[in-house]
């Protein structure tokens, strides 16, 4: 790793763990439902962290390394609304109250950003050492497009996780509800370590993100061009991850109630992957012939398309449905 490079990472992490500790142990430190102001307060906070350390690497790294970073954020940020749904389901499922969530969420976020960088440094490491590799990547996501599109709330069971029976069945669990044992992942009964509830639903969590990563990892490094280096590939994909998980929680809190209002995001995150798919093909293909890929600026354009419309076209059916009721 280049010595720039390795001060990015360095400076990169520390900017991170500043933002988490500052967020757990100031501003969140106790337990309590935030707002629907506070909700939109905290995701403009994070939507202009990352904004602004896009224009860091825009100055640092270059107009390619900023648009690269700019697609690859709005991508993962895109993505993540899918989360929310799934978020939704398990606190559901498992009664969690609201005021414990955001706290369950962090450590859930914690575990995802360790996930991500070993799915990622995986991913560009064979990639760059197979280049058969990425159009494979390329069928995955065009095939997880297909499944998304038809995607439906009924597939969605927390009661079926097989980490959550494999806990149930080897684990001692705490009796009670989360009022009683609050946020705690453990406690002693009769003189006993047992995991509580809440451990459970951060186990279904963490696990949840793992099909999650499969997915959104392949479309991240699918945006950056084949000829960064595999230490700026992996570099701009975990920042953007990283920046789009750590404004999930305050996405969360603020479209959990309406998550159903964007009935269409859907089909324009699946035609999103099966773009990133269909590009990794061509370029693969284009290589082979000695063309130039596509510019960075065409995939840009091409997400927020996609996205504006999917976006628009939930929009105008809400307002429509709204005045025939």
């Amino acid at each position: 790793m280049a010595d720039g490079m390795f001060w990015e990472w360095i400076a990169f992490s520390g900017i991170v763990a500043l933002l988490l500790g500052l967020d757990l142990l100031v501003f969140h430190r106790n337990d309590r439902a935030p707002s629907l102001r506070e909700s939109v307060g905290w995701t403009v906070f994070w939507v202009g962290v990352a904004l602004a350390f896009n224009a860091v690497v825009w100055w640092w790294d270059g107009s390619r390394a900023g648009a690269t970073f700019l697609t690859a954020y709005i991508v993962e940020k895109s993505l993540s609304m899918d989360n929310i749904f799934v978020f939704v389901v398990i606190f559901r499922f498992f009664a969690v109250p609201m005021m414990y969530q955001y706290r369950v969420l962090f450590w859930g976020i914690l575990g995802a950003i360790a996930m991500r960088l070993a799915f990622i440094l995986a991913g560009v490491e064979l990639i760059h050492r197979f280049a058969w590799i990425a159009p494979l990547f390329g069928l995955f996501l065009i095939y997880t497009a297909y499944k998304l599109a038809l995607h439906s709330d009924a597939e969605v069971h927390p009661e079926k996780n097989l980490l959550l029976r494999i806990a149930r069945r080897f684990l001692p669990v705490a009796r009670g509800d989360h009022r009683e044992h609050g946020h705690k992942f453990w406690v002693r009964e009769s003189g006993r370590p047992c995991i509580t509830p809440m451990f459970l639903v951060l186990l279904v969590i963490e696990s949840t993100d793992v099909i999650f990563a499969v997915d959104s990892v392949p479309a991240v490094i699918g945006i950056i061009p084949k000829s960064f280096n595999p230490s700026q590939t992996a570099f701009l994909a975990f920042s953007s991850n990283v920046f789009a998980i750590l404004g999930l929680r305050a996405l969360y809190f603020l479209l959990a109630g309406m998550i159903d209002a964007f009935r269409y995001l859907h089909y324009g995150l699946a035609a999103v992957l099966a773009f990133v798919g269909l590009k990794m093909l061509a370029e693969y293909w284009m290589e082979r012939q000695g063309m130039s890929p596509l510019p960075t600026w065409i995939s840009l354009a091409v997400v927020g398309v996609l996205l504006a419309v999917s976006i628009g076209a939930s929009l105008l059916s809400n307002r429509a449905e709204r005045r025939g009721d």
